[in-house]
């Protein structure tokens, strides 16, 4: 079977956000192994070449779909005077989105040089905060981080019962508080 080159079978011109939506809801649905160069051009109607015009390879798509999907966890963040309550926004709407996208997540940790970006910016934001209210700021944030992806990945088994999202969700928050209190206390 013959692919088109590059156009999409419903003869519209192919964007990296088509790739970007694409690439989501394949990775959704097959999970991070499942989410090949080949399978997304398969799903997109085009040949496999046709993505390297937008996408550099998987470390990239990876890269790019992040920086999409993480894009909203900095916007109109708190002033930094309030580190706190900056770390805590930072961190709840970085759970959300892990708990959106969960596959993203272990595609990230399966492919650990595409962790730059959206995900680096995130990082640097929320260790410049910690560096304001703690000496051991490395140390919180490799606690929070980890605590906050064991939660968030959790959180996905409970996606079946609407009730017990909620529950985790404020699960979350009561942890991440305490967390910050016992920070802030040392």
């Amino acid at each position: 079977m013959t692919l088109p080159r590059g156009r999409p079978a419903k003869g519209r011109g192919l964007s990296r956000v088509d790739i970007i939506h694409a690439a989501l809801q394949l990775l959704q649905e097959s999970g991070e192994q499942g989410l090949t160069m080949r399978s997304l051009a398969a799903r997109l109607g085009i040949s496999p070449m046709a993505l390297y015009r937008h996408i550099e390879d998987r470390a990239g798509l990876i890269r790019a779909l992040s920086d999409h999907v993480y894009a909203k966890v900095l916007d109109g963040l708190p002033a930094e005077e309030d580190a706190v309550k900056t770390i805590a926004v930072l961190l709840t709407r970085y759970h959300d989105a892990v708990c959106q996208y969960p596959q993203l997540t272990l595609a990230i940790f399966a492919l650990p040089h595409s962790f730059t970006g959206m995900t680096r910016r995130i990082t640097d934001r929320l260790t410049a905060c910690l560096e304001q209210v703690s000496e051991r700021s490395l140390l919180w944030r490799d606690i929070l981080i980890d605590h906050l992806h064991g939660s968030a990945l959790a959180f996905v088994s409970a996606r079946g019962d609407s009730d017990r999202i909620e529950d985790w969700r404020r699960q979350y928050q009561l942890a991440l508080h305490l967390l910050l209190e016992r920070m802030v206390d040392a």
